[in-house]
């Protein structure tokens, strides 16, 4: 019996495709691979701003992060796929994410998590059929003063009812943040716009 030997080193895409990361984008993540030691270090920020940009981080948008960076498509793999703000398949456009820590679970977690699927019809990590909504659970979102938490994109919601949850979802402004952010971590559009803050 013999074992088939995967060669995770080398890329493997197509190489007829052009290139998902445009040129402003590619600066960007040079800009980043700048503050660092290693060009390694700078694969987090160069995660986030590429989804921001295309809206998930494919195999090929991983090979060319691999190449911008000099740095192995298997490491740039591993470090996606850990961690779970990284979309490695298409995600909604707004990201529903109900905290499951203790003290959220405590104050009604379950039921606020439960109210969403049944409210969106999807369970976790799962996406609405129309592409509006994704749905996660993270171990803590930092609020357990003000738990039940969760989150609609970078909009934090205190103190959580399953009541509220419909009313919530149901509001197009549910995303949008009431202060200034900074477009450090935005990223860049296809004509070479920094992507507007929320």
């Amino acid at each position: 019996m013999s074992w088939k030997t995967l060669d995770r080193q080398t890329a493997q895409h197509d190489a007829e495709a052009g290139p998902l990361i445009n040129e402003a984008l590619k600066q960007k993540i040079l800009q980043f691979a700048k503050r660092y030691e290693t060009s390694r270090a700078a694969l987090l920020p160069a995660l986030h701003v590429v989804q921001e940009s295309l809206g998930q981080l494919s195999h090929q948008a991983l090979v060319e992060i691999a190449g911008i960076l000099q740095i192995a498509p298997s490491q740039v793999l591993d470090t996606a796929s850990f961690y779970t703000h990284y979309w490695l398949k298409a995600r909604g456009r707004k990201v529903v994410v109900v905290c499951r820590s203790l003290t959220c679970e405590v104050m009604g977690g379950k039921e606020v998590l439960a109210e969403c699927k049944r409210v969106l019809g999807i369970e976790e990590h799962e996406t609405t059929p129309d592409g509006e909504y994704s749905l996660v659970t993270e171990e803590c979102l930092a609020g357990c003063d003000y738990g039940p938490c969760m989150l609609v994109g970078e909009r934090l919601y205190k103190h959580v009812q399953p009541s509220q949850i419909k009313d919530i979802l149901a509001d197009p402004n549910n995303d949008k943040l009431d202060i200034p952010r900074s477009d450090l971590y935005d990223g860049v559009k296809s004509d070479g716009q920094a992507g507007a803050g929320k």
